[in-house]
């Protein structure tokens, strides 16, 4: 059976991921992304719009769902080494966290809503992940309701 997961990284950082199609965490580490198995859903978390920036976003900012690949290890022009795997990445927006903070069951683990998310990965309910879905599916759609009656 297919698991969710909630993965944190900068809002910059999702984008390079979801438009080259892979995800990274914990600053390129592996065994982050052994956990992952075939068909497991991916959302993304952003606290900030860039890395290691005090400009908060605090949103869902991408969803998708992981490849038959095993993770694998890019090189970078500085001479980093991260792992990476692949993923398919939905059409989605960006959705605040705020909103959904009193459904989401993970938020009540710990001493605040944000505690889990500094071990950068982390498995969700499918009943989470559908809810976030949902509200990611509903922010698109709401857009176009505002578009057209403007």
């Amino acid at each position: 059976m297919a698991r969710a997961w909630i993965a944190v990284a900068s809002a910059e950082h999702v984008r390079i991921g979801r438009q080259a199609g892979f995800m990274q965490v914990c600053h390129g580490k592996a065994s982050p992304l052994r956990r992952i198995t075939p068909g497991d859903r991916v959302i993304y978390y952003s606290p900030t719009v860039v890395f290691g920036g005090k400009d908060r976003l605090q949103a869902f900012t991408a969803i998708g769902a992981a490849r038959d690949s095993a993770p694998y290890q890019v090189k970078m022009e500085s001479g980093f080494r991260p792992w990476r795997r692949d993923v398919d990445w939905q059409a989605a927006e960006e959705t605040p966290i705020r909103p959904l903070l009193d459904r989401l069951s993970f938020r009540r683990v710990g001493p605040n809503w944000g505690y889990q998310l500094r071990f950068g990965l982390f498995g969700i309910s499918n009943e989470d992940a559908d809810m976030i879905a949902e509200a990611m599916s509903c922010s698109s759609a709401n857009a176009m309701l505002r578009a057209v009656a403007a």
